[in-house]
């Protein structure tokens, strides 16, 4: 396989179990304790994926993934966040950030995640915004694949091409419909927003991204902070 994953962690038993896991699957892994190392480590080679703690002493995630891409690193990079610590969804995908595993994860998790972004990455798509099927190991929609890769690379047009495809496959996908709502609050479009937010959680109201989305969106129109789940139904 021979990608290049850079893993970057102030816990050193974390960034053992991690590596382990991903060298099993014969990716090639490079450590750092914090962002000094991991900018340091870019400036030497290229990565084909980063593995980013949200919380750092030195500098968290979210704001290590804003230097790199100050420095025109456009490295897809997984966020990991300890529970209930949830990065604000616009502030994220603003860096091509979606991809998010929260502690503690399971080397299952880890490897099925770091899989699905190197072959999204892979993924050839014809101009005419049609994914050339391959064998993934996730289930799902090639343009809902298509879409997370565009917001990867911040093409956030493009990406909301995909989305749209994909709901006209399938209108039932929470994913699609969440991340649409994003894309439309990135736009400062929050009808819109709260539309797809609103459409995600009347599929499944468990879905907690969605639920977060809504509530930012809740308490931005001064409706006040609410901790309960929304239940809009089918």
């Amino acid at each position: 396989m021979n990608k290049r994953i850079i893993i970057v962690d102030d816990e050193p038993n974390v960034r053992l179990g991690y590596r382990i896991t991903l060298e099993t699957e014969g990716f090639k892994v490079q450590e750092a304790t914090g962002a000094t190392e991991a900018i340091a480590a870019f400036d030497g080679e290229p990565f084909d994926l980063a593995i980013l703690d949200m919380r750092m002493p030195e500098m968290d995630g979210l704001d290590l993934l804003a230097v790199m891409r100050e420095r025109g690193l456009d490295t897809p990079t997984v966020i990991i966040t300890a529970y209930g610590d949830v990065p604000h969804a616009v502030k994220a995908m603003k860096l091509g950030a979606i991809d998010f595993l929260q502690k503690p994860l399971t080397p299952e998790q880890l490897r099925a995640l770091v899989t699905e972004v190197i072959e999204r990455h892979e993924m050839p798509v014809t101009p005419e915004l049609t994914p050339i099927p391959l064998k993934y190991r996730t289930d799902g929609s090639l343009h809902l694949l298509a879409a997370k890769r565009a917001i990867n690379q911040r093409d956030f047009n493009t990406a909301r091409d995909h989305l749209t495809e994909a709901l006209k496959q399938n209108d039932y996908v929470i994913e699609v419909h969440n991340l649409l709502g994003v894309l439309s609050e990135m736009n400062e479009d929050y009808d819109t927003a709260k539309k797809c937010y609103g459409r995600a959680i009347a599929i499944n109201s468990n879905y907690e991204p969605a639920q977060q989305n809504m509530r930012r969106i809740f308490e931005l129109f001064n409706f006040g902070s609410s901790k309960e789940p929304f239940n809009l139904g089918e």
